[in-house]
């Protein structure tokens, strides 16, 4: 009786450790990282964000169009520049501001990680939300008549979700769904002219090529038509990416200039199946 009860006793033991090494080897699911290198895919944001208390300072750069060797290829036209600053207020809230020299713009933007994928499949998307308000500082003659002008006139918005998902450890891809409203548009008569409300769509990827280089690629289509002869044109850019801790560059061609997400997507003229092209650079410096 004493051996059964011997045999019996061991056995519990046996099964109960047994149990408890399974759940400890059961590891947890963990969020996905390094879906995309910086916050920029190349104009559109994606859906990283500084990490809690780290502050992020962003440069961009867009020379004129490629056009010959008097200009040395777009280098001695009129380029456009923007200076941002990003806070991030928690590892999913991130805050920030900037100034664009074309149309003296001033921005302010905002973005939410709303859910991360798991590296179980549990989660198999990531989803951010992002947003910004723009005011424009030209002067008040470019809203329209000085009888109707107010300073509300200045102000556009720019909203859209982020869905990516890192497909393998290499590629990544993203599509993001945007509204976009201005309060003044140019109206050249009661017909013609631009709409205050538009829709757009962009999407976009990532593809790591050799340890820290990436090919980089966008494309940006306004789905809103405007009451126009010639309506805006769809914006597509490629490049490359390179990224260390604390830093990320990225060099690439593209038909748009306007850096601010609603101008590139409403007022874009550059016809890329013309060979309408820029080259342009971003840095983000993380501190």
């Amino acid at each position: 009786m004493k051996k059964i009860f011997l045999v019996f006793t061991l056995s519990a033991v046996m099964a109960t450790l047994s149990g408890q090494e399974e759940s400890q080897t059961k590891a947890e699911p963990k969020p996905v990282r390094f879906t995309f290198g910086t916050g920029l895919l190349i104009d559109n944001q994606t859906i990283m964000s500084p990490f809690k208390g780290g502050l992020e300072l962003e440069i961009h750069h867009r020379f004129s169009l490629i056009e010959n060797i008097d200009n040395l290829f777009g280098i001695y036209g009129a380029a456009n520049t923007r200076l941002g600053l990003n806070y991030g207020i928690t590892d999913r809230l991130m805050v920030g501001a900037g100034t664009t020299k074309d149309y003296k713009l001033q921005d302010i933007q905002w973005k939410y990680l709303i859910l991360r994928q798991m590296d179980d499949n549990s989660m198999p998307v990531s989803l951010s939300y992002y947003g910004n308000m723009v005011l424009d500082l030209r002067e008040d003659a470019a809203f329209g008549p000085e009888a109707s002008y107010r300073h509300i006139h200045r102000l556009s918005y720019f909203t859209q979700f982020i869905l990516a998902r890192k497909m393998t450890e290499k590629i990544s891809l993203q599509i993001a769904p945007s509204v976009i409203y201005f309060n003044s548009v140019p109206r050249y008569s009661d017909t013609e002219g631009y709409k205050n409300f538009n829709f757009g769509l962009s999407a976009g990827g990532r593809v790591n090529f050799f340890r820290d280089h990436c090919l980089i690629f966008e494309y940006d289509q306004l789905l809103t038509k405007q009451e126009l002869d010639v309506q805006p044109k769809p914006n597509l850019s490629i490049g490359w990416e390179i990224g260390t801790a604390t830093h990320c560059f990225q060099l690439f061609v593209a038909n748009y200039s306007q850096i601010i997400n609603q101008r590139n997507l409403v007022f874009n003229t550059n016809d890329f199946s013309n060979g309408d092209y820029l080259a342009g650079f971003n840095i983000t410096v993380r501190f």
